[in-house]
């Protein structure tokens, strides 16, 4: 878009229904060298039964025909303008054929179809169909596809489609031909094909009522022995949702298709999913155990969305949460069910605080259900995902898993086969538990994270204590006053020495050891009876609701909790609080010139954890392991980049000193020289083993504990985490390590991704350079999003003191890339320029800098929507008042 030009937003309240009922679809694709030709034919049918305009969605689309009931139009029949053709007078009852050329090699954007390697494939949610053919590309219009694909035979012996295959042959010139039926009607975005020279492996699933279900994982030939753990994962997947929710699969075919080119993780299309490599392919010598869990967790997200997306869709795209939300909740219960369920919510509420927290305060926050967007693309967010899953949960938590299914019944019977809204699922939940959920309907239009202020006063005449519980939604960029949300608050209440106290609520006999607090006001207070001693609070146990909390814990209660509470969330929460402390009370040490100082009852708590071995591992990895840099800036004023690394890595190596022995006593415990094993229990001690690593390498014996782990080695989760070591640590070996890894893997994008990675999160000012050597890198390449979340995203979000380099340089080398992305992919550019939102929380120079970076991208001439929304937004952010001081 031109500099100049007008953007238009585009608002939820403007929605109206489209006139026209598409009855079918019948598209033909012939697939060229040079050229795809797309045959339409749609019937449809005036829903006014009335003649009246028509209009099809279209981009960059080669209009060779278009004819009316056979009849071919003029040029003067019909209207182009942007991305809209009308006819102004259409028969009430139809066929409208269309003929265009398309050209997927020059399909850099990824959206459409597009060539990837060697193969084409299709990506249309939100708005890629358009790209394929003239159609009403929105995703309320859902219809019934019949598809047939010519191709060479030998450049593409295999041709995909949604629905089952209803036929094949062959046709003149060494080509061939492959046809499809999907009997569900679906929109536009859930369309797909897939042309290739692919390999797969096969698999079988019979459903609960009897279907025989082919299930078939299409990738290129060198990666067919990478498949089977996602095949694996897909099986459970059907097993799950057929046990848990009662869903069972509705199609006679399942494919799954990889490809190394694609701007997010994966896509539901109806019966043949694509994928970003990362999330299909596995073996223990190339992926760790997170990408393992990521593929089990991506798949099920995919499968799952056959009813909660598929069979049941959105309305329109600000609905997007209604798929997403609850998709997202199916897929973190799937995962938590296959793992271990404590250690899958603790990941899953550090996600949700590293990504949308911020996003809630940054320049793009919204409801997860917004009013308005510029541009759609913008909108698969944190927000719409993760806080969407958070209050699908709450649901969960309010109703109870059976009054939580009487909902998701009750949503199916009503809605299967249409396309529906937020409030639609919101009634179901009401209307099947017989609840009022109307002020529960804020969290979908209120934006910003609520903070629960909490205060206690423990009565020992009568054993009565009170919480007072005061919630505040601060002010954000898009919303300025807001309402009281109701938010289930959790608490449980422990004695001094750790025991639970199960106690009543004032007004209920029933004593328990936790409490959901229904917490509906702006302040309100709940009292609990019969308490025989001052508690220690265990607040927001299991996560029960996306907020923050501001809670004065003594040092002692912290501790209290760390060794004793129950509730395993509540546990780590603990560690992780007593960490930050103490590590800001650093940074505060340094700026004012003091010596820095661990405060010993840190080293104690997680001494205790580490002795601990009735604990799961994994949850002793994660409460030992300390925030990361990006949070701990969060919980400041003014984010002192460097201030925050010294003193974390102060605290890294002393708790390292103070905890030596039982560290390495743990360590030498767990590398105990088993061969690989993907189970949660080995999971589980591979993650404690190379969290005891990274404390350990900080120690003069260190790189010699690093180096004899790479070295015996025999997979890349223990690989990563002892290279990591080396080279977080500067060791004289790491360098060398490096190359050897290069030499084992070049040629192999996803783990030479790893390689990018490691590199690129490095701490410390030198760090640009390196970066921008590796964009040199003969493996690095601008136009695949992989490569590119590897380098420059893993740098900019994953390391502050490289990002945000005194001078600059590292933001001129963001700032340069998002406008080379902007050019042949807007989409990757605008989830690029993202690291920029938060820049007036850096001090002066920085944010200086920033703002300047972020005006010169908004100068670019035809800079996308994409981008455009999201630089715009952030320079309306104001700056603060140079007065403000740390936290």
């Amino acid at each position: 878009m031109k500099k100049g030009q007008p953007r238009k937003a585009v608002y939820r309240k403007d929605y109206t229904p489209y006139p026209w009922d598409v009855m079918e679809a019948r598209l033909r694709f012939r697939i060229f060298d040079t050229h795809t030709e797309v045959a339409s034919e749609l019937d449809l049918r005036a829903r006014s039964g009335a003649n009246g305009p028509l209009d099809l969605d279209g981009s960059g689309l080669d209009l060779k025909e278009i004819r009316i009931d056979g009849q071919a139009l003029s040029s003067g029949d019909y209207a182009c303008a942007g991305e809209r053709l009308t006819i102004e007078r259409v028969p009430a009852s139809c066929t409208v054929s269309t003929l265009v050329h398309i050209h997927p090699a020059k399909n850099s954007a990824l959206e459409g179809l597009y060539q990837s390697g060697k193969f084409l494939l299709t990506q249309c949610e939100p708005e890629g169909f358009r790209k394929i053919t003239w159609f009403p590309d929105r995703p309320d219009v859902m219809t019934r596809y019949t598809v047939t694909i010519e191709a060479d035979r030998q450049q593409y012996p295999v041709l995909l489609s949604n629905g089952n295959p209803t036929g094949q042959g062959e046709a003149e010139s060494g080509r061939h031909w492959q046809s499809w039926e999907d009997p569900f009607p679906k929109p536009s975005y859930l369309f797909a094909l897939v042309a290739g020279d692919l390999a797969h492996i096969e698999d079988e699933f019979v459903t609960r009522s009897g279907r025989q279900v082919k299930l078939r994982v299409w990738v290129e030939a060198e990666n067919i022995d990478r498949c089977r753990h996602a095949m694996d994962s897909l099986i459970k997947a059907m097993h799950w949702d057929e046990e848990r929710f009662g869903l069972e699969y509705d199609l006679d075919i399942y494919n799954i298709v990889a490809t190394n080119d694609f701007n997010m993780g994966a896509m539901e299309n109806k019966s043949l999913n694509i994928f970003n490599s990362k999330y299909v392919l596995a073996r223990p010598d190339a992926a760790t155990d997170m990408d393992y869990q990521g593929i089990e967790g991506v798949i099920g997200h995919e499968y799952f969305h056959n009813w909660t997306g598929n069979r049941v869709t959105c309305r329109d795209w600000f609905q997007l949460t209604l798929k997403e939300g609850l998709t997202v909740f199916r897929d973190e219960e799937f995962s938590a069910d296959m793992q271990s369920r404590a250690v899958k919510r603790i990941q899953d509420v550090r996600d949700l605080r590293a990504r949308q927290f911020p996003e809630d305060a940054g320049p793009m926050s919204h409801p997860i259900r917004p009013d308005q967007y510029m541009e759609v693309n913008n909108f698969y967010t944190a927000t719409v995902y993760q806080k969407g899953a958070a209050v699908i949960r709450m649901y969960h938590t309010l109703l109870g898993e059976a009054g939580f299914q009487k909902g998701m019944r009750l949503y199916f019977r009503r809605h299967d086969g249409a396309a529906v809204t937020c409030d639609d699922f919101r009634s179901a939940m009401a209307d099947a538990n017989g609840a009022d959920l109307d002020q529960f309907g804020r969290w979908y239009s209120q934006s910003g994270t609520p903070v629960v202020h909490v205060s206690a006063e423990y009565s020992a005449a009568d054993r009565r204590y009170t919480l007072q519980l005061r919630q505040a939604t601060p002010p954000t960029q898009d919303q300025q006053d807001k309402l009281p949300l109701v938010i289930p608050f959790a608490v449980g209440l422990l004695s001094s020495d750790g025991n639970p106290l199960p106690v009543a609520l004032e007004g209920d006999d029933r004593a328990r050891e936790t409490h959901v607090l229904e917490f509906r006001e702006a302040v309100q207070s709940f009292v609990f009876v019969g308490v025989p001693e001052a508690p220690v609070p265990s607040l927001l146990r299991d996560f029960s609701a996306p907020v923050k909390i501001d809670y004065a814990y003594s040092a002692a209660e912290l501790a209290t909790l760390i060794s004793f509470d129950k509730d395993p969330f509540a546990r780590w929460e603990a560690a992780q609080r007593f960490a930050v402390d103490v590590i800001l009370a650093q940074v505060a040490r340094r700026a004012d010139g003091a010596d820095m100082a661990l405060n010993p009852a840190l080293a104690e708590a997680f001494g205790l954890l580490l002795g601990d071995d009735s604990v799961d591992p994994a949850l002793i990895a994660e409460a030992i392991s300390l925030p990361d840099e990006d949070y701990l800036g969060e919980q400041m004023d003014v984010v002192d980049v460097d201030g925050i690394f010294a003193a974390r890595e102060f605290v890294r190596r002393s708790l390292a000193e103070a905890l030596a022995a039982p560290l390495s006593a743990r360590y030498a415990e767990l590398a105990d020289g088993v061969p690989y094993d993907k189970s949660p229990a080995a999971i589980a001690r591979r993650s404690l083993k190379n969290t005891c690593l990274s404390y350990l390498a900080c120690g003069s014996d260190g790189d010699e504990l690093a180096e004899r782990q790479l070295a015996g080695s025999d997979n890349m989760t223990d690989s990563l985490a002892a290279m990591r070591s080396l080279i977080m640590n500067d060791s004289p070996s790491a360098q060398a390590a490096l190359e050897a890894f290069e030499r084992q893997w070049s040629g192999d994008a996803l783990v030479m991704d790893k390689w990018f990675a490691i590199q690129a999160m490095k701490p410390g000012h030198a760090t640009i350079e390196r970066v921008k050597e590796l964009m040199g890198h003969p493996e690095f390449s601008l136009f695949n999003p992989n490569k590119v979340r590897s380098l420059i995203g893993v740098f900019s979000v994953l390391n502050p003191t490289g990002f945000h380099v005194p001078d600059g340089s590292g933001y001129r080398f963001l700032a340069d890339q998002v406008i080379a992305l902007n050019a042949f992919n807007p989409q990757m550019a605008a989830r690029t320029v993202a690291a920029f939102n938060r820049w007036p929380r850096y001090d002066r120079v920085r944010r200086e800098l920033m703002k300047a970076e972020l005006e010169r991208i908004a100068a670019v001439d035809e800079l996308s929507n994409d981008v455009f929304e999201i630089v715009s937004n952030a320079l309306k952010l104001s700056e603060p008042d140079d007065t403000a001081s740390r936290a």
